[in-house]
């Protein structure tokens, strides 16, 4: 493999990796790390359309160089969603993205991306972006912050 001396961009591919492996292990998907893609790029996606503009940008100086450019993948800020962006507009988009195969538990599956982003982003963004949305998905970000329940396949 062709290494470019750069290690965020060399480790890039291992990150996700490891971040896939994080959901299929939290969620009991044994290997599916296509569905745990879907779910990360859905669930990314659906997070940074419903935060304000600067908090969508704040968030994404934390995440990885490959993971950053899976969440800002096709993304138009000029195009926000409207109002109310509440729990269960973000679990139907996140959920559209599971046409052929629907999610059991699509709140358990969005949760456990929220764990993961809760592990490996600092306490004090995750906190900014659960501020910055709606109730309901401020309890969301709360129930992340339990130990994972499995399934949400």
């Amino acid at each position: 493999m062709t290494t470019t001396g750069i290690t965020a961009l060399d480790h890039g591919p291992q990150v996700v990796a490891e971040w896939l492996n994080e959901i299929c292990r939290d969620l009991e998907w044994g290997g599916r790390k296509p569905r745990a893609y879907m779910l990360l790029r859905a669930t990314l996606h659906t997070l940074r359309d419903f935060l304000p503009l600067d908090e969508a940008v704040d968030l994404s100086a934390q995440l990885p160089v490959l993971v950053r450019g899976i969440y800002f993948e096709g993304w138009d800020p000029s195009k926000q969603v409207p109002r109310p962006r509440n729990e269960a507009e973000f679990l139907d988009r996140v959920g559209a993205h599971f046409s052929k195969e629907p999610l059991v538990d699509p709140e358990g599956a969005v949760c456990a991306v929220f764990a993961l982003l809760r592990r490996k982003t600092s306490a004090g963004e995750i906190e900014n972006v659960a501020h910055a949305m709606h109730k309901s998905l401020r309890e969301m970000w709360e129930m992340s912050n339990r130990p994972v329940a499995l399934g949400g396949a």
